[in-house]
């Protein structure tokens, strides 16, 4: 079969479209392209359509990113051009950036768009929202952009184009950087995690803001069932935050700093009712599956009645603190503890000598200097004392002669391990608290498995930055870099919804590499295959070539049209005689 595409003349070729013969029809599957235009105004002017150009622009971070000065030139080389019918020639930058212009004016309202329709794809009726905020960095200078007003009501309150865009700063470690926050909310369930929602912050912002601008967001774009729970690690958890999901009829289960409940449980140890957690790795359950000989962790809960005031209003709510207990958290704790203690010990031990040689460089501040390099943020850091004692004239005198290129010492360091304060501490290795609002018909090891599957969420950024790429990036405007990070939200969607799909089709007699196939090795099955090219006096001809086995059985499975079927739609038929 063969078909007709009216472009620039070039010589017979064959292109890879590679992974695009499944992520075309994904992303039609979406429809993408139709929910980006339909929130953005048509314009006479324009050549293409902006949901044309950008749902391209995803196509390339989902088949191979790259920067976006190199979309033209993938485009060509992978056939691209030819199913979104845009020359490649006409992808430049400037193009691409007016198309993430006005996707900035309208990002919120698109993200919800697309977030109800994954959600309907997905046959998912969202019970509870997982949040877990990471970072973005990317190259470029925003001397003239200016911290987010706080108090600035969100979209659609302030529409989306007069919200501004997040403030970037620079990170510790990364000094040539830049970077932003992002919250992402994800439905979770034993499919995986599947992305919904993702809201841009200010490079400086903390956790407590990115919840509560994330709830508001998601109240306004896709109103939340009743006693939605709302899933969160401790860098989110607050009294006002379970206040406010506790105000509009939602639950909270989040994990809590220890030292703030550290108290509670002394008070309460001894009475504590403990019993084993029915949640195991998938590590552990192989282990107990094979009867294999390596260590069998376990996790243990004990719940205790509690009750936290409502900030604002004073309002008691009540609500349970599931105290944790993980055998593998506590040996890990101890390694660490064990191991940084030998660390700091042995620094300690280099200073002293260093004091005692007379080195020219063991003036006292230098050596509060050495010691807070040191330390630095380590745990293990308050078991030390440490004290730069001066030497009597006698002590001095008793020193042998100093080496070359060192004086005669006139200190001592002296420190001393505290083993009391790290024999207390190592008491509570292992323990963990997590508070709940959820109804008590919820279990607590029910609430617990659940909330071991944040870990799907953090697996989400994993993505962002490995096959998607997301980072580093270099745009010309705070604009533009987080109407990519919201579009970048789209083609992580987009991923895991096909992922999501596949398993959703798998029989439950498949072998387990097959229920758990991931979208990652999807693509992969796809990352041959080839559109030929030939340039005859009717115009362009391009001839679908044939699918291997597994990637026909792929597209059925998902219910997909092959490239063939998706090149007799959109491009015109050669003419017969």
């Amino acid at each position: 079969m063969c078909f007709n595409w009216h472009g620039s003349a070039r010589a017979e070729e064959v292109v890879n479209l590679g992974p695009l013969a499944l992520i075309a029809p994904l992303l039609e599957r979406l429809e993408v392209a139709a929910l980006i235009d339909r929130h953005l105004p048509p314009d006479p002017q324009l050549e293409f359509s902006h949901g044309q150009v950008l749902s391209l622009l995803l196509a390339a971070r989902l088949s191979s990113p790259t920067a976006l000065v190199n979309v033209s030139t993938w485009a060509d080389k992978t056939g691209a051009d030819i199913l979104w019918n845009i020359p490649a020639d006409k992808l430049n930058d400037d193009r691409l950036g007016r198309a993430l212009d006005a996707f900035f004016d309208q990002r919120h309202s698109i993200q919800g768009c697309v977030a109800e329709r994954t959600l309907r794809l997905a046959e998912v009726t969202p019970q509870r929202w997982h949040f877990d905020p990471t970072h973005v960095h990317f190259y470029g200078a925003y001397d003239g952009s200016q911290p987010r007003p706080l108090d600035l009501p969100l979209p659609p309150q302030t529409p989306s184009a007069l919200f501004p865009p997040a403030h970037p700063t620079y990170g510790h470690g990364a000094e040539d950087l830049q970077l932003v926050q992002v919250g992402v909310t994800a439905v979770v369930d034993d499919y995986g995690a599947l992305p919904v929602f993702a809201h841009v912050l200010d490079g400086n912002r903390n956790g407590h803001i990115a919840i509560e601008q994330q709830c508001q967001l998601l109240r306004n774009y896709l109103p939340p069932p009743p006693d939605l729970l709302m899933v969160s690690d401790r860098g989110t958890f607050s009294a006002a935050h379970v206040a406010r999901l506790e105000r509009h009829g939602q639950h909270v289960l989040c994990s809590v700093p220890w030292r703030d409940y550290r108290a509670l449980f002394d008070e309460h140890r001894d009475r504590l009712f403990w019993l084993p957690a029915s949640y195991l790795s998938l590590e552990q359950k192989r282990r107990r599956d094979t009867n294999s000989t390596l260590p069998r962790e376990h996790y243990e809960l004990a719940v205790l009645h509690h009750q936290l005031t409502d900030p604002e209003t004073n309002e008691i709510i009540p609500c349970r603190v599931l105290f944790v207990f993980s055998s593998a958290d506590q040996k890990i704790c101890r390694q660490t503890r064990t191991k940084s203690s030998a660390a700091l010990q042995a620094g300690l031990d280099q200073i002293a000598a260093a004091v005692q040689r007379g080195h020219p460089r063991t003036t006292a501040e230098a050596i509060a200097r050495r010691v807070a390099k040191l330390f630095g943020k380590k745990a293990a850091s308050h078991y030390f004392h440490w004290e730069l004692l001066p030497l009597t004239p006698a002590e001095q005198a008793a020193l042998p002669p100093p080496v070359r290129g060192c004086g005669r010492a006139r200190h001592r360091f002296v420190f001393h391990f505290d083993a009391a304060a790290a024999a207390a501490d190592a008491a509570y290795d292992g323990y963990s608290a997590l508070v709940t609002t959820a109804p008590r018909t919820q279990s607590a090891d029910t609430l617990f498995t659940q909330f071991k599957q944040q870990n799907y969420v953090e697996l989400l950024h994993h993505q962002w930055k490995t096959p998607l790429a997301v980072r580093p990036i270099f745009l010309k405007s705070p604009q533009r870099v987080e109407a990519l990070v919201c579009l970048l939200q789209l083609a992580l969607t987009a991923y895991q919804l096909l992922e999501r799909l596949y398993r959703q089709r798998v029989p439950d007699d498949a072998p387990v590499t097959e229920q758990r196939m991931t979208a990652e090795s999807l693509l992969r099955q796809f990352r041959v295959y080839g559109l030929i090219c030939q340039q005859q006096p009717i115009g362009q001809v391009v001839f679908a070539t044939r699918l291997t086995s597994r990637q026909r059985a792929i597209l059925q499975r998902l219910g997909f049209q092959t490239p063939a079927q998706i090149l007799s739609q959109k491009l015109l038929h050669q003419p017969s005689g």
